[in-house]
């Protein structure tokens, strides 16, 4: 007969404690909302493989000089860019037999982590849809021709991080351009991480003449600040040491959406009846007109 004596045998219970098992996942810190999609023209839903954006120049009025004299007809330059659909999709398997080791049910994290995953996508399609070349037509049969953001409308890094006169230059550049808040506009600027640091350290920014108290408080850029929305955005294109960042009108982007996120999850019966789950989604986006957008170089 076992022994009874305590001290031997105090600890030995614990070996017949119930281990509880995480259930869930912890995943990896990562944006999960869409920054851009409210920061454009949503048209919705899309049917078929591309949408247009119709543009029109602005008329002046011309002076009468004579009575009964012949009408004089002003015709709007106008053309109409063509957006094109774009489809992507994630796949991830699951080991069916992985299952009852886990103790977890990994469809709801992992569904999570692909709908974050789709959300930034939208981020990037407006992203490129600002910066990259559109296709326009100005006639009905005619062809289309690749519109590139003017030079005139891109601040250079000019060796230099980001400062307070980029950030006034590109908010000059929509006041000059009749596209501020004062005509109905919205205006919003990428921001990531470098310009944060900057932005904080640099007391010419911080000082009481610029900054919003809730800044130094918070150790983050106020929401609306030197007349634009700031939204973070980290996947900033960087070239060498030279990254871009944009500033943008609330109507400079149309964004589409043929599906959102079509979710599937089935069994593979050719892959040894592995639980696949998946994300299917088709979005476009594309610049409406060039004197909305800014880019600002900066170095990093």
């Amino acid at each position: 007969m076992p022994t009874q004596d305590f001290t031997t045998n105090k600890t030995a219970i614990t070996a017949g404690f119930v281990q509880q098992f995480h259930d869930t996942f912890e995943i990896e810190s990562q944006q999960k909302e869409s920054r851009f999609a409210q920061a454009v023209v949503n048209r919705g839903k899309i049917k078929g493989y591309s949408y247009t954006v119709n543009d029109m120049a602005a008329l002046e009025m011309e002076q009468v000089t004579g009575r009964f004299e012949d009408t004089k007809w002003s015709v709007p330059e106008a053309g109409s860019r063509l957006v094109t659909m774009a489809d992507y999709g994630l796949h991830v398997p699951i080991e069916p037999r992985d299952l009852p080791k886990l103790l977890a049910e990994p469809q709801g994290t992992y569904m999570s982590n692909l709908v974050a995953a789709n959300n930034r996508l939208k981020d990037k399609v407006i992203y490129r849809g600002l910066l990259d070349s559109i296709q326009r037509k100005t006639e009905n049969l005619g062809a289309y021709s690749s519109v590139s953001l003017p030079a005139n409308q891109k601040i250079l890094a000019g060796g230099t991080g980001i400062t307070k006169a980029k950030i006034i230059k590109a908010k000059a550049l929509f006041r000059k351009n009749e596209c501020d808040e004062k005509m109905g506009e919205k205006l919003f600027l990428a921001y990531n991480a470098e310009m944060l640091e900057t932005i904080l350290n640099d007391t010419t920014l911080t000082s009481a003449d610029f900054l919003k108290v809730e800044m130094l408080q918070d150790g983050a850029i106020a929401t609306n600040w030197l007349g634009f929305t700031w939204v973070p955005y980290e996947a900033l294109d960087i070239t060498g040491t030279t990254a871009t960042t944009v500033a943008w009108c609330s109507s400079a982007a149309h964004f589409g959406t043929g599906y959102d996120y079509e979710v599937d999850i089935g069994v593979r019966r050719d892959k040894n009846n592995a639980i696949q789950i998946s994300v299917k989604s088709s979005y476009g986006a594309g610049r409406a007109n060039e004197k909305k957008v800014v880019t600002v170089e900066f170095e990093v």
